[in-house]
């Protein structure tokens, strides 16, 4: 190695009566294997996910304790004696799914993400395959480059790669979280045209500063498919990230243009929702479920926030002795953006 750290720090869930409790402890610094990088964490990021296997809410085979997050970049510090895509303080971040490398994904996939399946990435040291691994943003810090593994994916697949979003597109976004924020820049940026929902005027307000064309509230407007036809001209929209599930799903579905996109990613009104055939057909659209992207997305996407100069919206940065705060903020719906934990 090339520091004398023989131990790091991880944040460790333990399960406890069905959902988990977090734990600071200490254990030895992981050595590489050939194929493998030891990355030296700097930042990482917390998603709704998080809160949901933090609960014991989130549909996957139960382990005794889990390293959390999906998130995170950092520097590399060692490589194995096979590695030949890094070396030695390239500056990184991980891919969700670690075996997702390109195209489709196939049966392995689900079994690779890191805070899931995979002890993930709220360790101040992390050893991962050198394929699970993509370069960060030339100029972006850590905590930027820590946001961007699940949110700005998902966002991006649901978009561009499944969507095919193209200039004067029409593009729903449901909140202002994540997902939401990314594909709210990625919309602008592409040209695009968002509309943006949420039940607090204040984030509206900055969703506008964004770049965000119309916004509308759900609360004080319940039905607001309605609201969405009408800031359209009556054309509809021709994207939507819907991040809400079983409660808004046919809302986003009465919201679409013909020919349009439905990127069918979340849960937070709900996991599920029934799609019906026949208005698929009679508009000639697509629904697509996305679960983040492949490492080819990753690269993609960062190419194109490199060209845009896109950065991400951070709402808030905890120290690591205060994640616990960082997943009280997520679970109290108060951020604008992502939230990061800041490891060193």
């Amino acid at each position: 190695m090339t520091s004398s750290v023989t131990q790091r720090r991880c944040l460790l869930l333990r399960q406890a009566d069905g959902a988990y409790r977090l734990t600071i402890e200490e254990a030895p610094v992981p050595v590489p294997a050939p194929r493998e990088v030891l990355v030296r964490v700097h930042a990482a990021s917390l998603n709704r996910r998080d809160l949901y296997v933090l609960k014991g809410q989130y549909p996957m085979p139960p382990r005794p304790q889990l390293v959390p997050l999906s998130d995170g970049a950092g520097e590399v510090v060692e490589i194995g004696s096979a590695v030949g895509r890094f070396k030695a303080g390239d500056r990184v971040a991980a891919s969700f799914f670690q075996r997702w490398i390109v195209g489709r994904p196939d049966a392995d996939t689900l079994s690779s993400a890191l805070g899931g399946q995979l002890d993930g990435m709220l360790s101040d040291y992390v050893c991962l395959s050198e394929d699970g691994l993509v370069r960060i943003p030339a100029d972006y810090s850590f905590e930027e480059a820590a946001t961007l593994p699940c949110a700005a994916v998902t966002a991006w697949n649901g978009l561009v790669t499944r969507g095919r979003m193209q200039p004067g597109d029409n593009v729903l976004i449901l909140g202002t979280g994540g997902v939401a924020i990314f594909g709210l820049q990625f919309a602008v940026a592409a040209g695009g045209r968002p509309i943006v929902t949420s039940s607090s005027d204040a984030k509206l307000a900055r969703a506008v500063e964004f770049g965000a064309a119309a916004t509308i509230n759900y609360a004080s407007n319940p039905q607001w498919a309605e609201s969405v036809r009408s800031a359209t001209g009556g054309v509809g929209v021709h994207q939507v990230l819907e991040v809400g599930g079983r409660g808004t799903l046919q809302q986003s579905l009465a919201s679409l243009a013909a020919g349009g996109h439905i990127a069918l990613i979340g849960g937070l009104a709900g996991f599920g929702g029934d799609i019906p055939a026949m208005a698929l057909l009679h508009a000639n659209a697509t629904a697509s479920g996305i679960y983040v992207g492949s490492r080819a997305d990753f690269e993609a996407m960062n190419a194109f926030i490199e060209r845009h100069r896109i950065h991400p919206v951070i709402d808030r940065v905890y120290e690591f002795a205060d994640a616990a705060a960082a997943y009280e903020r997520i679970e109290a719906d108060r951020h604008f953006g992502k939230v990061v934990v800041k490891l060193r």
